[in-house]
Order: structure tokens, then sequence, then C-alpha cells
């Protein structure tokens, strides 16, 4: 990946650590993701979405609405 300024720099910064930082799981609240309600359950069924991060360096996989 070329990196062209320090604003192109912490654009990709920015869009690697979003999913660590909010969707991924932390062992410290159980499995869940901090940007994750302890209330809301989520539904098992369904089709499963992938979306690529950082032109595939990070795959991303959530279930359909």
């Amino acid at each position: 990946m070329l990196i062209y300024d320090e604003r192109h720099l912490r654009s990709i910064l920015e869009e690697y650590t979003q999913p660590y930082n909010n969707h991924r799981p932390h062992q410290s609240r159980q499995q869940r993701p901090p940007d994750q309600d302890e209330h809301v359950v989520v539904p098992m069924e369904g089709q499963i979405q992938r979306r690529t991060v950082l032109s595939g360096a990070i795959i991303e996989y959530h279930r359909a609405a």
C-alpha cells in the first residue's frame, strides 16, 4: 500500500483500528465487542455478509439485517 501524505496515513490508521476497537470480541467482556449492548441478543440465523476493509487486509463478517 502506497501512502501519499499524512492525511492519507491518518485515514488508513483510522480505518485499520476501527474494527479492533469497536467490533472485535474482548475477553474482558465475555467475548462481546465494545460496541454491543450486553442486553441485546444477536440473532444466530440469517445470511452472513462479508465486508472488506483496507483493500482486503481486514475482512469483517456480520449477519444480514
